[in-house]
C-alpha cells in the first residue's frame, strides 16, 4: 500500500480579508441574516452558518474527515436514554466540532417508533426530534450521516421470509425521512441501513435483498426532490463488512445507479481475535496488523481507485474501552491499533467515523474524554504517524537481580530522539544503547529507576521520536502471582490472587484429554471478561457462570493464566452438579 495516496483535503476556509470585514460590521450592525437557536437554558444561540460542500463526492467525504458516531442514543432501543446516555444537546456537537472532528454519524432507530401496518407512520414527535438533533449538528457546522440503524436486526432481516411487507415498510420509512428532509443542506447525508444480515437465505439470496434495499432506498430519495436530488447518499454491504466479494456486490450496485453523488461504507473493528481478546489475541501481532491493510487494501482498490468515495462509518475495537468492566486489550497494544489504522485510512482514501457507545471515549455528562491520552492518540493518528515499540512495559521479577532489558522500536517512519525520564534525558551509553531499532535499557538504569523495587509501576520512561506521540514505557517491579484454593458455585466464583505488580492477559483451559473447556470451544484461549475477568482491588480472577455452567460435571478443566510479564501459573477447577472446587497447582 506504499504507493497509495489519499485524495487532498479541500475545506472551507471562510472568507477573504476584506469578505471578512464586511461581514463582521454587516453582524455588528445586526444585519447578518441567521437564525437564533434556543440553548437548553432557554437563551438564544446564533447558528453558524454551514460550510459549503464541494460539488465533487471524493472531495465532500475528504472534507468530513475525522468523524464520529453519536452511539447509544437515537438507535437506543426503544428510547433515546434506554443504554445509560443522556438526550444529546447542542453543547455535545460544540464540544466535538471543537476537538477537531469534521461530521458525525448519528445511528436512528424507528422500529419503536413508527406503526408496523402500513402505512407504517413515523410519530411525528420522534421525526421532530430526530430533526432537532441533526439540526444542532449542523448549526455547529459538522456534515452529519443518517441512517436507519438497529431495524436491521429488528425487522428488516425478515426480508427473506416476508419479502413484500418488509420492502413496503422499509420504503415508508425511506419515503417518510426524505420528505422531512428534503430541505436540509447538502452536509446532511442519508445512509441506507446499518449492516443488514438476512436469515434463511442462499448468499445469492442475500446478494440480491442487499442490491435491493440499496437501490430502492437511491430511488425514493432522489425522487423526493428538494436537497435530495443531489444529496450524499451512502450504500453498504452485508453487515457493513468490508469481504472483496461483499464490496464487489455493492461496487456492481453503486455503478449500474450511474449517479456520482454515492457514497461506499463498511466498518471495521479489527482483526477479531484482538479485539475482544480471544484465541490468544493478546498483542498487536503481524496477524492483526496484516488483517488492517488487507482490509485498507481491499477498500482502495475497490473503490476510491475507481472513483468512489469511502466512509468507515464505524471503527474502533469491540470491547475497548470500557469504562464498565475491566481492560480487555492491553493499553499498549490497543495504541498502536489506533496509530496504525489512522495511518492506512490516510493511505487508502477513506474517511473514518470513530464508534463512541457513551461509555468508551467522550462522557456525555460532562462533555470530557475518558481517557485523553488515548483520545489523543487517535486524534494524532488522523495527521500524522507517532513510534511505537515492541511493548509498553519492562518487568523486572524482585526475586531475581536486575539485568538489562530489551524492547524494539517502530519507528513507523520517524527518528527516534531519545529516552526520558519525566524532565530528565537519559543518557545513550550509560542508560540505554540502541543497535539498529533494538533499544536495551542498562542494568544500572532500571536499578536507579525501579528505586525501591515496591510491585507496580516504579517508573515511567518517554521514547521521543521526530514526529507524533511520545511512546510511554513503564518500569514494573513483579513476581509471579500466587494462586489460592477456592469454592464456590457455578453461579460465582473467584479465585484468591496475590497480583504482586502484574496484570492478567489472557486464561487457557482445557481437560486431561486434551479438548477445549470453556463456552468458546473452538480454542483452549478463553475470551477476556466472558470467560474470566481480573478484579484487581479485590484480589480475585472472576470466573464467570457462562464459562462455569459450560464445563463437564466432574471433569477437571486445568486453567493457565498467562501475565503480561510472561508468567504462566496452572489452576484446576471441578464442577460437581452445582458445586465448585478450586485447587492451585504448585510450580514444578
Amino acid at each position: 500500500m506504499k504507493d497509495i495516496r489519499p485524495p487532498a483535503h479541500h475545506r472551507n476556509r471562510g472568507p477573504g480579508r476584506l469578505a471578512g470585514l464586511l461581514m463582521a460590521l454587516l453582524v455588528v450592525l445586526g444585519l447578518a441574516g441567521s437564525t437564533a437557536f434556543a440553548a437548553p437554558d432557554g437563551t438564544a444561540r446564533q447558528a453558524r452558518a454551514t460550510a459549503k460542500v464541494p460539488a465533487r463526492a471524493m472531495d465532500a467525504l475528504a472534507a468530513m474527515q475525522p468523524s464520529w458516531n453519536l452511539g447509544n442514543t437515537l438507535d437506543a432501543v426503544p428510547d433515546e436514554t434506554s443504554w445509560g446516555n443522556p438526550k444529546a444537546t447542542r453543547e455535545l456537537f460544540g464540544t466535538i466540532r471543537a476537538e477537531g472532528f469534521r461530521s458525525v454519524r448519528i445511528p436512528v432507530s424507528w422500529h419503536d417508533h413508527m406503526s408496523a401496518t402500513a402505512p407504517y407512520t413515523v410519530d411525528a414527535a420522534y421525526m421532530s426530534r430526530v430533526k432537532q438533533v441533526v439540526d444542532w449538528a449542523i448549526a455547529e457546522d459538522l456534515y452529519v450521516v443518517l441512517n436507519v440503524h438497529h431495524d436491521s436486526w429488528q425487522w428488516i432481516w425478515k426480508i427473506s421470509t416476508d419479502h413484500d411487507t418488509v420492502l413496503a415498510r422499509y420504503e415508508a420509512l425511506w419515503t417518510q425521512i426524505s420528505a422531512a428532509f428534503r430541505d436540509e443542506p447538502r452536509s446532511l447525508l442519508f445512509e441506507s441501513v446499518n449492516e443488514p444480515g438476512f436469515g434463511d437465505a442462499t448468499d445469492a439470496q442475500k446478494t440480491t435483498f442487499m442490491d435491493e434495499l440499496n437501490t430502492s432506498f437511491h430511488k425514493i430519495v432522489r425522487a423526493s426532490g428538494g436537497g435530495n436530488k443531489s444529496r450524499l447518499l451512502v450504500l453498504t454491504t452485508q453487515g457493513g463488512t468490508p469481504s472483496q466479494d461483499l464490496m464487489d456486490d455493492l461496487y456492481t450496485t453503486i455503478s449500474g445507479l450511474h449517479d456520482s453523488d454515492l457514497v461506499a461504507t463498511v466498518h471495521y473493528y479489527s482483526y477479531y481475535p484482538f479485539s475482544v481478546n480471544v484465541a490468544g489475541g493478546t498483542r498487536y501481532d503481524d496477524n492483526a496488523r496484516n488483517d488492517a491493510e488487507d482490509v485498507f487494501s481491499r477498500i482502495h482498490h475497490t473503490f476510491v481507485a475507481r472513483g468512489i468515495p469511502v466512509y468507515l462509518g464505524e471503527y474502533g475495537l469491540l470491547a475497548y474501552p470500557d469504562d464498565n468492566h475491566p481492560s480487555r486489550i492491553e493499553r499498549g497494544e490497543a495504541l498502536k491499533y489506533y496509530e496504525h489504522v489512522g495511518h492506512l485510512a490516510r493511505l487508502s482514501g477513506a474517511t473514518t467515523a470513530l464508534w463512541d457507545p457513551g461509555f468508551a471515549y467522550l462522557n456525555r455528562a460532562t462533555l470530557k474524554w475518558r481517557d485523553p491520552a488515548l483520545f489523543a492518540w487517535i486524534k494524532s493518528s488522523w495527521t500524522t504517524r507517532s513510534g511505537t515499540a515492541s511493548f509498553d512495559k519492562v518487568h523486572l521479577a524482585k526475586s531475581s537481580r536486575i539485568t538489562a532489558q530489551s524492547l524494539t522500536l517502530n519507528p513507523n517512519g520517524t527518528k527516534f530522539r531519545g529516552l526520558w525520564h519525566g524532565d530528565t534525558k537519559l543518557a545513550e551509553g550509560r542508560d540505554y544503547t540502541l543497535f539498529e531499532n533494538r533499544l536495551t535499557l542498562t542494568a544500572s538504569a532500571l536499578t536507579r529507576l525501579s528505586g525501591d523495587r515496591a510491585h507496580g509501576v516504579d517508573a515511567t520512561l518517554q521514547a521521543r521520536f521526530s514526529k507524533g506521540l511520545p511512546w510511554q514505557i513503564d518500569v514494573v517491579t513483579y513476581d509471579t502471582p500466587v494462586l489460592s484454593d477456592a469454592t464456590g458455585t457455578d453461579e460465582e466464583f473467584a479465585v484468591p490472587t496475590k497480583y504482586r505488580g502484574d496484570e492478567l492477559a489472557t486464561m487457557e483451559s482445557t481437560y486431561s484429554d486434551g479438548t477445549n473447556a470453556g463456552p468458546t470451544s473452538w480454542t483452549p484461549y478463553q475470551e477476556f471478561n466472558k470467560a474470566f475477568s481480573p478484579i484487581y482491588p479485590n484480589g480475585t480472577i472472576l470466573l464467570t457462570a457462562e464459562y462455569l455452567k459450560s464445563l463437564r460435571d466432574g471433569d477437571t478443566a486445568t486453567l493457565t493464566f498467562h501475565f503480561h510479564s510472561g508468567a504462566k501459573v496452572k489452576y484446576k477447577v471441578t464442577k460437581s452438579g452445582g458445586s465448585v472446587t478450586g485447587k492451585a497447582v504448585k510450580a514444578s
